[in-house]
């Protein structure tokens, strides 16, 4: 059991941005593998392991809170779905300059009317017993066995906490907007994704500063980090080169980051 955020530092370019890879709702980090290993060139990876049991039936606040006692403030973060909500409340609360939305959202209402049902995901991780076929349509691609449990959740105990964590969504207030902050970011969105469709692209980007580049890619489904790192990783380059650190401090400021600095 993993009782609080677990990291794996990725060896990297010292010179680069620290960049948080966070997982969806019930996918784990090392599914990021792959794409991290691209990235080791130009920045510096983390991949981020959420907690796991009852302590852990939390919303994306909580867990935001959570993942920033562990890391600190970061130069940029890449979320997939779920993983969105995390990073809109990191990004609001001055504890990172980037975030890249990978196939995320940072509001349920982004995901369109399925969104009002996003609490169901929990159910569906329990008795649905999700495996290969659920992962392999997640992925849009064949998913090795081996790999199954980077993109679904597999065990009881992940199963589980999705169920706590799923009902926790809508139990907290959503992140606000990122369009009036000074945050850069960017969205990969995949023309395959089944649970978070092409169609929510517009309307994430309608929450995030203007002008924030739109990437869609083909044949991609709802993990284009794992099933199409080296795409991922191409239009992620330039991006995080731009976020390369420039003595960029401990952000204690808005809400999130004065709470959790007081409670480090």
């Amino acid at each position: 059991m993993r009782r609080t955020v677990e990291l794996t530092d990725m060896p990297g370019n010292d010179e680069g941005p620290r960049v948080l890879l966070l997982p969806g709702l019930g996918a784990r980090g090392s599914g990021f593998r792959e794409l991290a290993l691209r990235l080791t060139d130009v920045a510096r990876p983390v991949m981020v392991e959420y907690p796991e049991g009852g302590h852990a039936a939390c919303g994306a606040r909580a867990l935001a809170e959570q993942v920033l006692r562990v890391t600190g403030s970061v130069d940029a973060v890449v979320a997939s779905s779920f993983g969105g909500m995390v990073a809109a409340h990191l990004a609001a609360g001055g504890a990172t300059r980037g975030v890249a939305f990978l196939g995320a959202f940072t509001r349920t209402e982004h995901v369109g009317p399925r969104g009002r049902l996003i609490a169901m995901m929990g159910p569906i991780a329990v008795l649905g017993r999700p495996g290969r076929v659920a992962a392999s349509l997640a992925a849009w691609r064949p998913v090795a066995s081996h790999q199954v449990a980077d993109v679904v959740p597999t065990t009881m105990l992940e199963r589980l906490t999705t169920l706590r964590r799923a009902f926790s969504i809508h139990a907290e207030p959503p992140p606000p907007d990122l369009r009036p902050l000074n945050v850069s970011c960017l969205c990969i969105q995949g023309d395959r994704d089944v649970l978070v469709p092409p169609s929510s692209l517009e309307r994430l980007a309608a929450s995030l500063p203007e002008g924030t580049p739109l990437h869609l890619l083909r044949g991609a489904g709802h993990v284009p980090y794992f099933s199409h790192p080296e795409e991922c990783a191409r239009l992620l380059t330039p991006w995080l080169q731009a976020l390369a650190p420039a003595g960029l401090a401990v952000l204690t400021a808005r809400g999130l980051g004065a709470d959790v600095g007081s409670a480090a």
